[in-house]
């Protein structure tokens, strides 16, 4: 029992040492990834049981051979201990490195749900009053005048409009959000659906004097949902028409490789800053006034829209400023040939 206990005195004495330069090399790599603490970790305990074992054949005089076959079987349990420490340690390091992006992501998300609940509180207060008075004067006969009576009509039709399309625009986000976006891929000409969206903006841009062009020659065909990719479009035409100057010109143009389809919308809104370039994007974001936004214009969610269906699609879609404006570009999976 003696023997026993002078072996455990030994081992522990040894293995305390070591343990304690594992304590301060820990403190020293406290910076470092976790992979390097598990394997640091797994290397002092290793050495802390070479220490003990050389420890307890030094004061139990074992032969120099019966050492040497004990460190080899400690050294062989440390390799194997390491390169488990290694692999677990990376698995360990990128959880938490998905943990810390989810927490960031869910960071993000729920500022810019604080933020869409403002501005949609803020475009709908402002018509709904505008719309009050509006119903409030002509009730009361304040306004009896045929020609202002018939004006005050066409601004609540106006004004109802625009918050129906608000109330849409945060439907159709909802659902992408909630993964409820269901995509009815089929081939499609994008010549097609850029007509029909060129015609859908020309009142608005006639009204601002904005000319909005397309590419000549062949459009190339994509796989994609028609009402989603036609959104798509719709959404780039009218948020490049609502902030392109009077005079100034709207284009889009498109082409393909083998494995996309591309098209881009370039506008003339002078540029946007660059700090803000990473979030045009963002639900509800606007920008400064230096991009000349103009009043009345949308919620704020129309390119957050045309991002998640871009997503939604398998594409991708990105911004960058050009010479007097911006472009913004969208890459989609191609589909066969060219229309």
């Amino acid at each position: 029992m003696r023997d026993i206990l002078l072996i455990a005195a030994y081992a522990l004495a040894a293995g305390a040492v070591v343990g304690l330069l594992g304590a301060g090399a820990m403190r020293l790599l406290r910076g470092r990834s976790i992979t390097v603490h598990v394997s640091v970790l797994l290397l002092v305990t290793v050495a802390a049981v070479a220490a003990g074992v050389v420890a307890v054949a030094q004061a139990m005089f074992l032969s120099g051979h019966d050492l040497q076959v004990v460190l080899v079987t400690v050294a062989a349990s440390a390799v194997v201990s390491l390169t488990l420490g290694i692999v677990f340690g990376r698995r360990l390091a990128t959880a938490a490195v998905w943990a810390v992006q989810a927490r960031e992501r869910e960071r993000r998300m729920e500022a810019g749900r604080r933020d869409l609940v403002a501005w949609v509180s803020h475009d709908l207060r402002t018509p709904l009053a505008g719309l009050r008075a509006m119903t409030e004067a002509l009730q009361d006969g304040v306004v009896a005048d045929p020609e202002t009576v018939a004006e005050y009509h066409r601004r609540i039709r106006v004004e109802t409009d625009r918050m129906s399309g608000l109330v849409d625009d945060l439907f159709e986000l909802s659902r992408i959000h909630a993964g409820a976006l269901r995509l009815r891929p089929a081939p499609l000409s994008l010549g097609d659906v850029v007509s029909d969206a060129v015609a859908a903006v020309a009142a608005p841009a006639a009204a601002r004097r904005v000319a909005v062009t397309a590419g000549s020659g062949a459009w190339p065909a994509v796989t994609a949902d028609a009402a989603q990719l036609s959104r798509i479009v719709g959404n780039l035409l009218a948020n490049a028409v609502r902030h392109t100057p009077e005079d100034g010109v709207v284009r889009i143009d498109a082409g393909h490789d083998e494995r996309q389809v591309w098209f881009a919308v370039r506008d003339g809104c002078g540029g946007i800053p660059d700090d803000d370039l990473p979030r045009v994007f963002d639900v509800a974001f606007r920008g400064s006034r230096a991009r000349s936004p103009q009043a009345g214009g949308g919620g704020g969610l129309g390119l957050a829209i045309v991002h998640g269906l871009v997503q939604a699609h398998g594409g991708q879609v990105l911004v960058r400023n050009v010479a007097g404006g911006c472009r913004f570009e969208v890459r989609l999976p191609a589909g066969a040939g060219s229309a």
